[in-house]
């Protein structure tokens, strides 16, 4: 009976045994695997406005489609810049333009710092006469510590200071004769922009300073209202005052800058790495802008000369002259820049 008791005990314990060993050979279900990361949403596209006051084919119009070509191919097309010429904007108003910019209605423009200046008047140094004298001058002044005060200055409308295009050197166009001393000024009726500065500076000259829409002195010059005006060569030829003057005189007495300007807070809402593909690009469409001006100047120039006008270029000592006679102008306007300001400029 004992046997048998431990034949059971045996059988049911190799039982057992045999039962466990397949319960630990039995394979386990997976572990489920984490699911794939979903892929990264692209950056949401951003369009940019861009306005600028010139026609079309203006350089001012051309470098701001450099601007969008390179934010566009650096971005992959992430940020969109649009142009709009003519003041589309402002509806042709350019001192509306800077008060859009300003307010971020519009992203950013292309404006002259004499347009600046019916804002702040600070903004007019870079056009005091004969304080810049040549390109490469203006170049490394607003390249350098003078164009930061002035971007300071921006900052205070909520405007980020980009880059400085041209609008040129302002040359002077008459209809009586050639123009090569101050003296040959007295009496003459010359427009100018609606600026105080250049009211003082052409009274100084002993002229006669007319404020007139520019679309009205084509007329005003065929018709002898005004003796002659002042413009860059780009805007002189592209109204077609040359057909309406006999005389030209390259006197370089006053620079006019565009500034490349963007709304702050736009600026600001952009990563630290598009802030600087914009300022890069910036500065790669200044440089553009600017010497496609340069080139035209000169091209214009001579197409003046060739249609018959009389082109003069002042001399050293000739130029000296008028400087003298425009002092009054720095005594005027050093309180209202500020000496520092344009002393930065000197």
């Amino acid at each position: 009976m004992k046997k048998i008791l431990s034949l059971i005990t045996v059988a049911a314990l190799v039982l057992s045994l045999a039962m466990t060993g397949c319960a630990a050979k039995t394979e386990q279900p997976a572990a489920e695997k984490p699911a794939a990361e979903a892929p990264a949403a692209p950056a949401e596209k951003v369009t940019l406005k861009f306005g600028t006051t010139t026609a079309d084919t203006s350089t001012w119009t051309l470098g701001a489609k450099k601007f969008a070509e390179i934010v566009g191919e650096k971005t992959d097309g992430r940020i969109e810049v649009k142009v709009y010429p003519n003041e589309q904007l402002s509806g042709g108003n350019q001192s509306k333009g800077i008060e859009m910019l300003m307010s971020g209605s519009t992203d950013i423009t292309f404006h002259s710092n004499i347009i600046y200046s019916v804002m702040d008047e600070r903004f007019g140094v870079i056009s005091l006469p004969f304080l810049i004298s040549d390109t490469a001058t203006a170049d490394k002044l607003l390249g350098g510590e003078a164009g930061e005060s002035l971007n300071k200055i921006l900052l205070e409308k909520n405007i980020v200071g980009l880059g400085y295009g041209e609008n040129g050197f302002r040359q002077l166009t008459n209809s009586v004769k050639s123009v090569e001393t101050p003296a040959d000024m007295a009496g003459m009726k010359i427009r100018i922009p609606g600026i105080k500065m250049f009211i003082s500076l052409f009274k100084a000259l002993g002229s006669d300073p007319i404020t007139m829409n520019f679309g009205e002195v084509f007329t005003a010059l065929q018709q002898g209202t005004i003796d002659g005006q002042e413009n860059p060569t780009d805007v002189i030829s592209s109204s077609k005052i040359n057909e309406v003057q006999k005389y030209m005189t390259v006197w370089n007495y006053s620079y006019d800058a565009i500034i490349l300007g963007m709304n702050k807070d736009k600026f600001e809402s952009f990563s630290a790495e598009d802030q600087q593909i914009l300022k890069d690009a910036a500065k790669e469409a200044c440089d553009y802008q600017k010497q496609l001006n340069r080139d035209k100047a000169d091209e214009q120039t001579q197409q003046f000369i060739d249609g018959g006008m009389t082109v003069n270029t002042l001399t050293p000592e000739q130029t000296e002259l008028f400087k003298e006679a425009v002092q009054p102008v720095y005594t005027e306007y050093e309180p209202i820049m500020g000496k520092d300001l344009i002393d930065a400029f000197r």
